[in-house]
């Protein structure tokens, strides 16, 4: 069947007009005019805090500017090679220009997602932390699968990880793990995947060869950055240290390396041993409590607003997707509907349908409240 090249550019110019509406290029380009102007300026750097915020805030301007414009070029482009192969009846630029189409259908969707990731913290680099819940052994085990799946995701987009804390379950997979992903918008991305998530299968732990139904909690907030403001002092924390330990529970130094930050007012708990120094954990676990404090703060002042990360209790009657392996092969979203038969290609890091149905749909919810 012979491609509707007109039809398909004719959408495809739709769907970027409408980015490009949300995007405001004049605006950006006057605010990137107004910024340009205090970079250039010979005291900036006088306020190191301020010079960062200011500098960064430009990059992501032009970052996205260009990205919106190269859009723009490429459709443009496609248009005028589709016309000279049709007049030249040339079947192999009319292929290479299919293949430009596709790739354009993708990236703009891609864009048009980005596009609704509007939210202050949106931007930042994400700590994603996973629970084991209900379900024992099962939901350890499950723990360290959802792990490797948002490991694969990200390896998959080039994103960098660093783990922070890992905690073994004794028999197998892990009592709770915490990682950060650097990447722009990975809070935004990332924050639809908080929330608890179920997995129903035939247990590899139970000689009886049963169906087991476990749960484990995933819990996203953004990184704190030097500008932000949170002061934590020290009458307010505890500090506990402790070796960090293995799978099995087994030691993995002789030293107390590990640390543990409890927050006494709001009693938020934060471990770090993955660091090699006591001092380096503990840094770490106060990057994480003062992000956590900041989402706490922002869930204060913003009270309508639902919780970013959530109050999730990894248990029956609050979960968000079902990961099904038996008696059929399915993942489902409970909340945006999207499913896939492929559970593995799921757990392989296969995410992004669901990741930007759920920015969708939370678009969707969010402008319903409006």
């Amino acid at each position: 069947m012979a491609t509707d090249f007109a039809s398909e550019i004719s959408e495809l110019d739709r769907s970027l007009t409408s980015i490009e509406v949300v995007v405001d290029p004049e605006k950006k380009r006057a605010e990137i005019a107004e910024l340009s102007e205090r970079v250039a300026a010979p005291d900036l750097w006088d306020d190191p805090d301020n010079a960062q915020k200011v500098t960064s805030r430009l990059s992501a301007l032009n970052s996205e500017l260009d990205r919106v414009g190269s859009l723009r070029s490429r459709l443009d482009d496609l248009g005028v090679l589709v016309e000279l192969a049709q007049e030249e009846n040339d079947a192999d630029t009319l292929a290479e220009a299919q293949k430009e189409m596709a790739s354009l259908h993708g990236d703009i969707a891609a864009l048009e997602v980005r596009t609704l990731l509007s939210g202050e913290y949106d931007e930042r680099d994400a700590v994603v932390s996973i629970r084991a819940g209900a379900g024992g052994v099962d939901a350890a085990d499950f723990a360290e699968m959802l792990l490797r799946m948002y490991l694969r995701w990200a390896e998959r987009h080039g994103h960098a990880v660093k783990v922070l804390d890992t905690s073994y379950a004794e028999e197998a997979g892990l009592k709770s793990v915490t990682f950060e992903v650097s990447a722009p918008f990975a809070y935004g991305t990332l924050s639809v995947e908080g929330g608890t998530h179920r997995l129903v299968r035939i247990s590899p732990f139970d000689n009886q060869g049963r169906r087991q139904t476990s749960f484990a909690a995933v819990e996203v907030i953004p990184l704190i950055e030097s500008t932000d403001h949170i002061d934590v002092p020290e009458a307010d924390i505890r500090v506990d240290v402790f070796r960090s330990s293995g799978p099995g529970g087994q030691s993995v130094n002789t030293t107390d390396s590990a640390v543990r930050i409890t927050h006494l007012p709001t009693g938020l708990v934060v471990s770090m041993q993955d660091e090699k120094s006591q001092i380096q954990n503990r840094a770490a676990a106060m990057r994480v409590l003062q992000s956590r404090l900041l989402l706490l703060k922002k869930q204060e002042e913003d009270a309508k607003k639902k919780e970013l990360a959530g109050d999730v209790k990894a248990s029956w009657g609050d979960q968000m997707r079902s990961y099904v392996l038996n008696p059929y092969q399915m993942v489902k979203d409970l909340r945006t509907g999207y499913e896939v038969g492929n559970p593995d290609s799921v757990f392989d890091g296969e995410l992004d349908g669901f990741i930007d149905a759920g920015i969708r749909w939370r678009k969707s919810a969010e402008n319903a409240e409006d």
